[in-house]
């Protein structure tokens, strides 16, 4: 048995996190995998933004980007980092972060997040 999804499934358009704009994302497996995690593919269009934020206490998550094409730039904790394709992050509990387009064209990336294990 398998599940096979692909790009037009469970497209959602909305603002995260009180950045600039919308994002469009599409949740993969949410309800077939059992993995603590979640996994999507997120669209920003030129300018748009996740807002700054931070995953902690009870709410304590670990985050992936792996950046697919497209131009932006990351913010974590107080640094600016430059983010292209073939970038990845990893962003661990209880660090302020978010990220822009500040390209021409989309933005593209996968994201996977859970709570990290004790």
């Amino acid at each position: 048995m398998y599940w096979k999804e692909n790009d037009s499934t469970g497209v959602t358009t909305y603002n995260i996190h009180e950045g600039d704009g919308e994002i469009k994302t599409r949740g993969f497996f949410d309800s077939a995998s059992r993995l603590p995690i979640k996994f999507q593919a997120w669209e920003l269009d030129p300018g748009v933004s996740e807002g700054s934020h931070i995953h902690e206490g009870d709410d304590a998550l670990e985050e992936i980007y792996y950046f697919i094409s497209g131009n932006g730039v990351m913010w974590v904790g107080d640094e600016d980092v430059p983010v292209s394709a073939g970038d990845a992050m990893l962003v661990p509990p209880g660090v302020d972060h978010g990220f822009r387009n500040t390209g021409k064209y989309p933005l593209k990336l996968t994201i996977i997040w859970g709570a990290p294990s004790a």
